[in-house]
């Protein structure tokens, strides 16, 4: 656990460290597109942080081959090498989209062809464990398909909720979390090798996203750009392969006793099946979502547009950070009771907390359709929006104001000029300030 921990700081610093400089680089490059209509902030904010980030997950892996217990990782198994060789290729794809927008075609083509040279390294699905029948082993071609689709599902959900500062990070750092703990029981508890790189490719992740989130939460001062949110989510598909279908469930021999003894046994393994998919359940619902909204329309699945997840959090009245903060807790929510429920699936106090924890999640959904009001003693304690607004004293109309039927007028509104916007990346706002020309004024002295 300590090497871990130690690989974990090692990619959060140099995460952390290189981001101010490649935000410095980003802007001298250009790397900086102009505000689109899906866009939530209001300033040009430099992309490429996924330099940063893929220099990180170099420098993870570079310490953990050097560690006394980690380096049997890279002894016994291809599998760091194949992530490597695969995170390259889709950091470098990236890199040229945040530059030059390239066709969103060829970045699935990239995506493919990065899944691809991961499973010509040897880091596949082999087997598939089924309830009811047991492990099933797979053809090569059929490993190939399902690790290539399950590549590419994975970056696109997380390129799809990468909308909102902070937010895909945030949601890949709970996820990769959540993982750790269930691919380190494995390896530790059941004492299986195999488990050894899915729990490093975790604990590498995490680092990665540590070490940006300072430098991309609201007001973000740099973004991932896709090649970041590709790197991140190539990683945490590699780490759900390598762990589905490199570890096999009957080495922890749980298939013994009674029939009803094997099922409840067996729930640990069969659980976590889905934890590769319930890690990303909410990016994947909105790319489940995406795709029918717009196939709907009549666009293209690949067409941007603002009717993500996010975007509808943002129009029912969140604050941006709130609205983080919400994606954050279905993540958390998802993510770990899916692992509780793995490791004892037969406590209800398990499953009892889940569905109380989804109640306070609907209250936070439905938080801005009421308003409430404090107690007047109480009014000096909470924000303004919690104050009941004191009804100001009707004062009578003049004369002037009133018809002559008797019927006040009604004076026409003025809709107050914006100047700026205060509070958006640091901006403050600049109102108009009189100008006196000089001449004239001492020319009428």
């Amino acid at each position: 656990m300590r090497e871990y921990l130690l690989t974990l700081c090692i990619t959060a610093a140099v995460t952390y460290l290189l981001t101010g400089p490649v935000r410095k680089f980003a802007i001298v490059a250009g790397a900086m597109p102009e505000i689109r209509a899906r866009d939530v902030h209001r300033e040009p904010t430099p992309r490429l942080g996924g330099i940063a980030m893929f220099f990180g997950l170099c420098a993870g892996l570079l310490v953990a081959d050097h560690l006394k217990n980690l380096n049997e990782v890279f002894a016994k198994s291809n599998e760091p090498r194949a992530l490597l060789s695969g995170a390259a290729l889709i950091w470098l794809i990236g890199v040229l989209d945040d530059k030059f927008e390239i066709d969103a075609l060829i970045k699935l083509g990239g995506q493919m062809i990065a899944a691809g040279v991961m499973v010509m390294q040897g880091l596949t699905i082999l087997w598939l464990p089924v309830p009811g029948v047991g492990t099933v082993s797979l053809t090569p071609w059929q490993g190939t398909l399902l690790t290539v689709a399950l590549v590419v599902i994975t970056i696109n959900a997380v390129n799809f909720v990468d909308g909102l500062d902070g937010l895909a990070a945030g949601m890949v750092c709970i996820a990769s979390a959540a993982f750790f703990m269930y691919a380190y029981r494995i390896w530790y508890g059941y004492g299986l090798e195999a488990a050894a790189p899915a729990t490093l490719f975790a604990a590498v992740l995490m680092g990665m996203c540590l070490g940006f989130l300072p430098h991309n939460m609201h007001p973000a001062r740099i973004f991932m750009g896709d090649s970041g949110s590709m790197l991140i989510g190539l990683v945490l598909a590699a780490g759900a392969i390598s762990v589905t279908g490199q570890v096999d469930p009957d080495a922890m021999n749980l298939f013994s006793g009674s029939e009803r003894a094997t099922v409840h046994q067996t729930v640990p393994v069969y659980i976590p099946l889905l934890l590769p998919l319930t890690i990303i359940a909410v990016p994947a619902a909105d790319l489940v979502l995406a795709i029918v909204r717009r196939t709907w329309r009549g666009q293209s699945p690949f067409a941007a547009d603002r009717g993500h997840l996010h975007h509808r959090l943002l129009e029912i009245g969140h604050s941006h950070s709130r609205a983080v903060l919400i994606m954050y807790f279905w993540s958390a929510l998802i993510a770990f009771g899916t692992l509780g429920y793995s490791v004892n699936s037969a406590s209800m106090w398990i499953v009892l907390g889940i569905v109380v924890l989804s109640a306070v999640g609907l209250v936070l959904l439905l938080l801005p359709r009421f308003t409430p009001r404090a107690p007047r003693w109480a009014e000096s304690f909470v924000p303004p929006r919690y104050r009941r607004r004191r009804a100001a004293a009707a004062k009578p109309l003049p004369a002037a104001a009133y018809t002559e039927g008797g019927q006040a007028r009604q004076e026409e509104r003025r809709t107050p000029v914006v100047v700026g916007v205060s509070g958006v990346n640091g901006a403050t706002a600049i109102g108009t300030r009189a100008r006196v020309d000089r001449r004239r004024a001492e020319s009428s002295r």
